[in-house]
């Protein structure tokens, strides 16, 4: 394989995790978001139970997958360190490469 093709692919694997790791942040955001919108809600209709001496049901929704938004951060991390590695590793290559050309 040449130095300029481990080159190229470990920076297009650095950029392809970076856009992962954004995407996992984002969940992760949204998840927390959507947790404190229904924690408010759920307040909201103790509160309105209360006064109506009604039985309180929490709201029915989907939780959110925090946990798998982790994970996937986790394993991009590693992408990422694995592919700029790559990088330092064809660098040296390619510099050792001009050493013994000069």
């Amino acid at each position: 394989m040449p130095v300029g093709s481990a080159l190229s692919s470990g920076v297009e694997g650095f950029n392809r995790a970076s856009q992962q790791i954004e995407r996992a942040t984002a969940d992760i955001n949204r998840a927390s978001l959507q947790q404190q919108d229904d924690d408010q809600l759920a307040q909201q209709r103790q509160l309105q139970a209360a006064s109506k001496d009604e039985a309180v049901t929490p709201p029915v929704s989907q939780p959110p997958r925090i946990d798998e938004s982790l994970v996937q951060l986790k394993v991009e991390e590693f992408n990422a360190k694995a592919n700029t590695q790559t990088i330092r590793t064809a660098d040296e290559v390619l510099g050792t490469l001009v050493d013994i050309k000069v």
